[in-house]
């Protein structure tokens, strides 16, 4: 296979948008799944479980009144941040482009939110389904994310500029980071209102924390048909031809 960078410089404008379009679909379902999970009221996932105790807080007055996307990307912003005080020099430039990623994570749930506001889970039985489609979403646009091969989400980012100064191995550090994310919220739901708040951190939250990364491994070791969509160099100019043709028949 031809590498990228072997390309022509049109054709490696092409890949790039190919790719992050691809992107773009993949965080759309990791989103679409965090907003079914908060649906569920059986507790967040691990990235929305603070974002979502702050936005419950700031409906009421406590803290500023940001949607979960709103504070998403608040909190994607400081673990970029925090990425450049341990990497310090060490830190590449091209990782700021997590701030756009992070971004765009954080206004997709909002639109996810929106898009599934008529969505009522009011039984056991809604509630567990739409946790567990939640996680199963969630999972599959994640495996999408990682083939990608772009910048990392700053929840990744964090445990991996923690892993090149510590020399300890990624999965341990990413369990920390999102250990702390949890407690946090946990902490966060005893300041704003005085009491554990189930939905925000509840079965549901660590279901999805065992379940949501076997179905990652699952998927990832089944996706190779996505690779070749992700290498395949759409020729757009022979498209936009042919609906110019198209728009143009009698």
């Amino acid at each position: 296979m031809i590498s990228t960078y072997q390309l022509p410089a049109k054709d490696r404008v092409v890949s790039f948008v190919w790719q992050h379009f691809l992107l773009l679909i993949s965080l759309y379902l990791m989103t679409l799944g965090v907003v079914l999970c908060i649906k569920s009221a059986l507790g967040s996932s691990v990235i929305s479980s603070l974002p979502l105790s702050l936005s419950i807080a700031g409906a009421d007055g406590i803290v500023p009144p940001l949607s979960v996307g709103g504070y998403t990307i608040a909190m994607n912003f400081v673990l970029v941040f925090l990425q450049i005080l341990v990497l310090r020099r060490r830190f590449e430039p091209v990782q700021l482009f997590q701030l756009l990623i992070g971004w765009v994570f954080g206004w997709l749930i909002d639109i996810n939110m929106i898009v599934t506001s008529s969505l009522v889970c009011d039984t056991i039985l809604s509630c567990a389904a739409a946790q567990f489609i939640g996680c199963t979403v969630m999972a599959v646009g994640i495996a999408f994310e990682v083939r990608c091969g772009s910048v990392t989400m700053p929840g990744e980012g964090l445990p991996v500029a923690l892993s090149r100064v510590t020399g300890k191995p990624f999965p341990k550090l990413k369990i920390y980071v999102d250990t702390t994310l949890v407690v946090l919220a946990v902490i966060s739901s005893y300041i704003f209102f005085g009491t554990w708040k189930w939905n925000i951190i509840g079965p549901g939250t660590l279901f999805a924390m065992i379940y949501v990364g076997l179905v990652v491994k699952f998927v990832v070791a089944r996706i190779s048909w996505f690779d070749r969509i992700l290498h395949y160099r759409p020729d757009f100019r022979r498209y936009l031809f042919g609906l110019a043709r198209y728009l143009r028949r009698p």
